[in-house]
Formats: C-alpha cells, sequence, structure tokens
C-alpha cells in the first residue's frame, strides 16, 4: 500500500510553502506577538481565502474547491511550518467538518459557502476549564433553541463570528452551531502561551442556536469530529517539528566554538539524531491518519489517536531540543526558538492533550484486539 501523496498534492505543497515562506515570516508572526491589540494577521487571512484553501475540502455544490481531506492534510503541514498567526484550523478544521458531519442540507447550504468566501471565522467551544468535557460535568445548556453557559478557553473566540459548541441537552449532550453576533454573547480575551493564537472566555445568555445532528448525539458526533481534526493538528504539528530540526540542523552546521562546528560534537549528534527519528515516526503516522481519514476508514479512531500521540512527541521534543541545540542563544527573545515552541505547547492542548489521545488509542487497540 503507497501512503505518499500524489504528485499534484505534493505540488500544492511545494506551492503552498513558496507563498508562505514570503508572506508568513517569522517577522510577520512576530508582528502579531507584539501587538495585544491584533489578534490575528488580517492580511496572510485574505491571502489564504483568495486562494481557496477555506474550500479545499468543501464540495464544488457548496462554494469550495471540492478536493479533498488529503489536500487539507498537505495545507496543514504547511501552515505549521509558518506558524501562521490566523484562525485557520478553527475555521477548515472545526466549523467546517463539523457542518459537514453533522450538518443538514440548509446548514450546509447556509454555511460552507460562507467559509469557503471567506464570510465566517469558526470557532469551537466544548472545554469549560480543566477536564475532558461530557454530558456528566457540562454546565453549558441547550433548550432546544438558546444556549447558555460558559466556555473558556476558546480558540479564536474573540474574532470568530461562529462557533461549534457542545452543550448539555436534556440526559445528554448535543452539538450546536452559534452565530456569534447573535442576543446574548459576551467575550474576554483570555492570555496564553502563544499570543499569535488569540484565545476568549464566551458567554452565552440565552442566545439564539441551532442543533447539528439529533438530541443527546452531541458526545458521539463530538468524537468522529475530533477524529478528523486530531489527523489535520497532527499534520500542523509535524510541519513545525520539521522546521525544529531543519533549524537545529543549519544552526549545528555553522556555529563554530573551539574551532570548529559544534554539530561535530557527539551531544549534537544525538540531539539531532533524536530529532529526526521522532519526527519520522510522527509522519508515518501522519500518513496512516490521512489514509484513513480521507477514505473513511474504521481504523480512523485507531489512525488519528496514533498521528496525534506521536505528532505531538515530535513537535515538542524538537522544539525544546531546538532551543538547546542554539545554546545560550536560543531561550532569547531575538531568536526564533521560541515561537515554535509556544506553537507546540499551545497546539499539544487543542483538540485533547496527548494523555486523553493516549487514553484513546489504547482504546481503540483494545476493541481492535477483541473483534
Amino acid at each position: 500500500m503507497n501512503f505518499d501523496f500524489s504528485e499534484d498534492q505534493k505540488f500544492l505543497a511545494n506551492e503552498a510553502r513558496k507563498f508562505l515562506s514570503q508572506a508568513c515570516t517569522t517577522a510577520e508572526v512576530r508582528k502579531v506577538l507584539n501587538d495585544e491589540k491584533t489578534a490575528y494577521h488580517k492580511e496572510l487571512w485574505g491571502k489564504v481565502v483568495e486562494m481557496g484553501w477555506l474550500g479545499a475540502a468543501i464540495p464544488e455544490e457548496h462554494g469550495g474547491l471540492g478536493l479533498g481531506m488529503l489536500e487539507m492534510c498537505v495545507l496543514a503541514e504547511e501552515m505549521g511550518r509558518a506558524i501562521a498567526p490566523v484562525p485557520f484550523s478553527s475555521t477548515a478544521y472545526y466549523l467546517t467538518e463539523a457542518v459537514k458531519l453533522a450538518g443538514n442540507d440548509g446548514q450546509k447550504s447556509a454555511i460552507l459557502p460562507k467559509i469557503a468566501a471567506g464570510e465566517v471565522i469558526g470557532a469551537y467551544a466544548a472545554s469549560e476549564g480543566p477536564g475532558h468535557p461530557s454530558a456528566s460535568n457540562l454546565t453549558t445548556t441547550f433548550d432546544g433553541k438558546t444556549l447558555s453557559g460558559t466556555k473558556i478557553p476558546v480558540a479564536d473566540g474573540d474574532i470568530a463570528t461562529h462557533a461549534i459548541v457542545l452543550a448539555k441537552e436534556g440526559s445528554g449532550a448535543s452539538l450546536v452551531l452559534v452565530d456569534l453576533s447573535g442576543a446574548g454573547v459576551t467575550r474576554k480575551v483570555v492570555q496564553t502561551l502563544d499570543p499569535t493564537r488569540s484565545h476568549a472566555e464566551i458567554t452565552f445568555s440565552g442566545t439564539p442556536a441551532e442543533r447539528l445532528g439529533g438530541k443527546g448525539e452531541g458526545e458521539m458526533l463530538n468524537d468522529e469530529l475530533l477524529n478528523r481534526v486530531a489527523v489535520l493538528f497532527a499534520f500542523e504539528q509535524l510541519g513545525g517539528a520539521s522546521v525544529c530540526l531543519e533549524m537545529a540542523n543549519e544552526f549545528a552546521k555553522q556555529r563554530y566554538a573551539f574551532g570548529r562546528p559544534i554539530g561535530g560534537n557527539q551531544a549534537i549528534k544525538h540531539k539531532l539524531a533524536d530529532m529526526y527519528v521522532k519526527n519520522e515516526v510522527a509522519r508515518s503516522n501522519c500518513y496512516y491518519g490521512a489514509w484513513a481519514l480521507s477514505t473513511g476508514a474504521a481504523e480512523l479512531p485507531e489512525a488519528a489517536a496514533a498521528a496525534r500521540v506521536a505528532a505531538s512527541e515530535a513537535y515538542w521534543f524538537a522544539s525544546k531540543e531546538n532551543i538547546q541545540t542554539h545554546g545560550g542563544m536560543g531561550f532569547t527573545w531575538e531568536v526564533d526558538c521560541h515561537l515554535f515552541y509556544r506553537r507546540s505547547k499551545l497546539l499539544n492542548v487543542q483538540a485533547g492533550s496527548p494523555k486523553v489521545w493516549k487514553e484513546k488509542l489504547v482504546r481503540a487497540l483494545e476493541a481492535k484486539n477483541a473483534a
């Protein structure tokens, strides 16, 4: 079985990398980091919309490019390499996939064309603080028409126009779509380790909303949504980890100490080798996840969990060792290492922490072995 991308998909990756290398340099990322009033890079976001990336996995009948999930994986990796300060994941992963997964024909016709056209920005609101959200501990409620409660933290919640919310309904939970311009919505910016991806606390007070899918199907739909999103996040993490290895390797060849490159030292060689091995393990698992995602395979829960665990470990390790390879310069504000370290820590807790995904992987393997 060939898990590699096609020539067309590799061409898309190359073109995306060329564009982002010019439009999303670390200097551009720092503009968002250094300005507390700027939540995202609006100029870059406009260009991303123009190129149709938001509609890559949206069917043509709904205004998208009709490409597929493999193309989304390609774009996710390149966005991860660029540590792009835009709400791409919240919109193209969460909002798009939730509507595709659980929306009815009317909801798809109303939302998907607007996503493809860049008219809406999405957000995913499940968390209410520490712990895994479920019907047993949710305090945000949905009565079939309106939503009440507080969600924190919500990635891109301060700039989003629409949100996917997991809320308690009756004795179960439902997945709900809410227009954040509606009545009863208040937002407060929340500080995180990575200010280039803004977060917020969102409070709903009798806010009009509509259910996605059936009543009480929220937890099931949420799990399916997170399996899809996890693969895309894994590719984003893989992209960042790859850049960290490249940065460390290049610095090790150029930095001289005691008359020779530091890359000649055994300790540095071991760091680079360990980074490479973890990255390759992550890439293998990401490709497995991409196959399962694009084909709708029954192995998706297992593949998504494996990709997420491997990519989380690879990115965190690579970003940490990149700083160490750069030595006393590595942790300074002027050097770009911390930009990737920040993003690696942030992505580790998006869509669930590595601990959550390890538990999911164990359950998936147990179910597979018991079958």
